[in-house]
């Protein structure tokens, strides 16, 4: 995913100003597409220049509130339709495995059981998402079963690296 994307999917929600957009993005999406604030800032100038977004207000202190246009609309709906999926797993947790060996035992046990504390927590915290979402508490609107959706992938994500780094603790003692 483009932070492009990213931007142009939150704006289709409804408009926002590139304050407002950071803050969404660090809610909602910072797990799996972190984004800067002076990024969006950048984006959004760019989206503006392409036509994708305009500025649909003004505020105090320049504030800009954004909203999607219809090529904008057009562009995230041929990306997610059109454009080949990016399935290169990057994975800073895996990479740190292949080099475990060079840890102490007490050193690489600590490490594991803090990384393990980690995606279990994170996880217990999706899984609280994901009971809101099945309560309704997001609504009933279509990007509310969408939200469902991602956040259940985070769970899911997050309890199988909780699982993966139990079962490294595991090999580890063995």
């Amino acid at each position: 995913m483009s932070l492009r994307h990213g931007i142009l999917g939150l704006l289709a929600e409804g408009p926002a100003s590139g304050y407002d957009l950071s803050r969404r993005f660090n809610d909602l999406l910072t797990h799996v597409w972190p984004a800067q604030h002076p990024n969006i800032y950048s984006e959004l100038t760019r989206l503006n220049k392409e036509g994708l977004v305009e500025v649909q207000a003004l505020g105090p202190r320049g504030r800009k509130d954004y909203a999607i246009t219809d090529a904008g609309l057009a562009e995230i709906r041929s990306w997610l339709l059109n454009v080949p999926t990016d399935h290169q797993w990057r994975s800073e947790p895996v990479l740190r495995s292949f080099f475990f060996w060079v840890l102490e035992p007490d050193d690489l046990e600590k490490y594991l059981a803090s990384e393990f504390h980690y995606y279990d927590e994170t996880a217990k915290r999706y899984r609280s998402y994901v009971g809101k979402a099945e309560r309704n508490e997001y609504g009933t609107h279509p990007r509310a079963k969408s939200l469902r959706t991602a956040i259940e992938a985070a769970a899911r994500y997050h309890e199988a690296m909780a699982g993966w780094y139990s079962w490294a603790a595991q090999q580890a003692a063995d």
